[in-house]
């Protein structure tokens, strides 16, 4: 095992860097606000910066900060072109908590466990949750569609989210 401050030139291979963190960045991309098309020019942004200067390869947790901080400063520019003014309070904050979150799996191990947990819900409440997060359907549309009181679709959301919180987090113990 190298010691974190030697570089290793020789393992540096282009392509495994972007397989191994292009979807780490994207969802940092998110985080920070970007919507997915643009989190995506960013993430091509940051890889293309990236692989224009010389790359000292120290570790993985080195790589995806070094990474998320090209990212970010590809933004801050986009923002600037675009004299857009948006800020990112307490960036590093969100550094930290990103870290804690994603680890050093750009959050694999993290939707592998909400894949898992999905698949605990009800269909009803799954369906609910995927209405709601991947279509963004208003609540009286998710009621209309289960055949429910507003109301009452609120009440399955909120008992789903719940149940899902808790099986994530007791698979990630």
């Amino acid at each position: 095992m190298k010691a974190a401050s030697t570089p290793d030139p020789t393992a540096f291979d282009p392509v495994r860097l972007i397989e191994d963190h292009q979807a780490g960045v994207w969802r940092y991309l998110r985080a920070l606000g970007c919507e997915p098309n643009l989190a995506e020019d960013l993430t091509q942004e940051t890889f293309l910066a990236v692989l224009q200067r010389p790359f000292e390869n120290y570790n993985a947790a080195a790589t995806a900060t070094y990474l998320r901080r090209t990212a970010f400063n590809a933004l801050v520019s986009y923002q600037r072109r675009a004299k857009k003014v948006t800020t990112v309070e307490n960036i590093d904050e969100l550094n930290q908590q990103w870290d804690d979150w994603a680890g050093s799996d750009n959050g694999e191990e993290l939707l592998d466990a909400l894949r898992r947990c999905l698949m605990v819900l009800s269909d009803r409440a799954r369906l609910a949750l995927e209405l709601r997060f991947r279509d963004r359907a208003s609540r009286d549309a998710i009621a209309s569609r289960l055949e429910m009181s507003e109301h009452g679709a609120k009440n399955l959301m909120q008992r789903a989210k719940k149940t899902l919180r808790e099986c994530i987090e007791s698979k990630l113990q």
